[in-house]
């Protein structure tokens, strides 16, 4: 674990996450600070375990593990370490996990046995039974299709169960193991990795199953209650011996302080044939929660604080230090970053698959008001520019984005309100109707009604007065009720036509008889 430092601390870019100082540090990979960077000032911390060189350069252990890793991301429990991404980038191999405030298992031992305390057997019984719940739900896990995926661990140990300063407890590295040991298994014949944690099955290269994982948290539980190693020696067929063939002491004979009830559940598990075991993880789980003695997760927070206070402390610091400038990280090569990056002295690029991704970053240290979530946009600029400037060159930036915005909103306003009238297109057609405006289209003549006939046949009254002649309108004369509609040959000429001239009287006799034999005066000569 490094200390704060006062100078600022140097990203280094792979893919869209930044990568910080050193965790931890094993005999796989290093695992480091990172912090996820995306677009709008989003950020999130995550835990980034790098692969050491010859098993990210082993294209074998390469495949298995991104096979292996992909299979875990199906795992989603609270007692589980989630993986967040995998990045291969050439000869590196990145493993991005979910950060978590805390310490492993085995740092927590051997700082209570520095501080020659024991772990309390309440506190060691609450984390193993957290831990098996966390390998239940990978024994169960299931592909899309629902298909059983068959996950088993291998590699349970007090290195890869990480306590939370919440008081939960979390397994780690699924598929990291069964990765390595097939590679190294199969290149030299040599099986490598944590011996004292392997079930005898797994020794003798028998088939494994969940229940193997059960062996190992059986061997966690036994240590942590007791302090010690349960299988130690000097050398790896030392160790095997004592796994294959030494009887197993009790907890309790080895730590007065176990409770002996605590002892038979150990045992159990512990059981070199296979089908004397638990038959689940979750079954020796609630085992060990009834058995009365397990803590709440607020008593196990508060042990790890008490234990590895100064540990945490330090992180934690590390950890709001990196938050503080990520917001100020930039990625070139992604969505929203610009401007090349500086590299820190000494520093030699990575090599990446594409040329134009970023190497290195030198990120800058902003205000200690900054807690990781940046302004909604990073503008890049001149190196030189001071404050107000940049407040400036923001402000005018903003204005003239709004002004633009503004006036195309206009043009689009103008342009639909001047927009042709479209036709009705379900409407049928009709006749054009002639306006004063269009005197240029002829206008059909309307045929009008015909008068009444000039001369009817029915017979007058003397000195009766003439009827009015007929008014040349478009007009038509509703005929009276019952009366044959005239004919067409009847019509009175358009109101342009003069009327036809009156023969001229013959006064000089203005009387005559008519067929009654009554002396009249004629019409005409009135």
């Amino acid at each position: 674990m490094h200390a704060v430092q006062a100078t600022q601390p140097q990203a280094r870019i792979v893919g869209r996450y930044a990568i910080y100082g050193e965790i931890a540090s094993g005999g796989m990979a290093t695992v480091h600070f990172g912090r996820l960077v995306g677009q709008v000032g989003f950020s999130r911390t995550v835990a980034i375990k790098r692969l050491h060189p010859q098993f990210a350069k082993d294209p074998d252990f390469v495949s298995m593990f991104v096979d292996e890793a992909r299979l875990a991301a199906r795992i989603q429990h609270p007692n589980v370490v989630p993986t967040v991404d995998i990045v291969c980038i050439d000869d590196e191999l990145f493993l991005v996990m979910e950060y978590v405030q805390g310490e492993a298992l085995s740092k927590l031992i051997r700082a209570a046995r520095r501080a020659e305390q024991m772990v309390p057997p309440r506190i060691a019984t609450s984390i193993v039974a957290g831990a098996l719940h966390g390998l239940h739900a990978a024994h169960e896990a299931k592909s899309e299709r629902g298909e059983p995926l068959n996950i088993v661990h291998r590699d349970v140990s007090p290195q890869n169960i990480l306590v939370g300063s919440d008081g939960v407890s979390r397994v780690l590295d699924f598929g990291v193991a069964k990765a390595a040991m097939r590679v190294t298994s199969t290149r030299d014949g040599q099986m490598k990795g944590k011996i004292a944690y392997m079930a005898p099955e797994q020794m003798r290269g028998r088939g494994v199953d969940r229940r193997t994982d059960l062996f190992a948290a059986g061997v966690v539980l036994w240590e942590a209650l007791t302090g010690r190693r349960l299988f130690d020696g000097n050398d790896p067929g030392e160790i095997l011996t004592k796994l294959l063939e030494e009887p197993i002491a009790l907890p309790s004979s080895v730590e007065p302080s176990v409770p002996p009830v605590l002892d038979e559940l150990v045992m159990r598990s512990l059981e070199r044939d296979i089908t004397r075991r638990y038959a689940t993880a979750r079954e020796f789980a609630i085992a060990l929660e009834h058995s009365g003695y397990v803590a709440l997760p607020r008593e196990v927070g508060e042990w790890v604080a008490a234990i590895g206070g100064d540990s945490l402390a330090r992180r934690a610091e590390q950890v709001a230090e990196i938050e503080s400038i990520s917001s100020h990280v930039n990625l070139v090569g992604l969505p929203g970053g610009s401007g090349p990056p500086s590299l820190p002295a000494g520093e030699v690029p990575s090599q990446v698959t594409n040329a134009s991704q970023v190497r290195h970053s030198q990120v800058s240290h902003p205000s200690a008001a900054s807690q990781g979530y940046g302004p909604p946009s990073q503008v890049s600029l001149p190196a030189g520019m001071d404050a107000g400037a940049k407040r400036r060159s923001l402000t005018a930036a903003l204005v003239g984005v709004v002004a633009a915005l503004t006036i195309a909103l206009c043009v689009l306003v103008i342009v639909w309100i001047r927009r042709p009238a479209e036709p009705d297109l379900l409407l049928p057609p009709t006749e054009p109707v002639q306006t004063a405006a269009s005197p240029s289209e002829p206008v059909p003549a309307r045929a009008p009604s015909p008068p009444p006939d000039p001369t009817p046949e029915v017979p007058t009254v003397v000195l009766a007065p003439e009827p009015p002649a007929p008014v040349a309108t478009v007009k038509s004369v509703r005929a009276p009720r019952g009366a044959s509609k005239p004919t067409s040959a009847t019509a009175v000429a358009p109101p342009t036509q003069a009327p036809p001239p009156k023969p001229a009287a013959n006064c000089a006799d203005p009387t005559f008889v008519d067929k009654d034999g009554v002396k009249r005066i004629k019409p005409e000569c009135r």
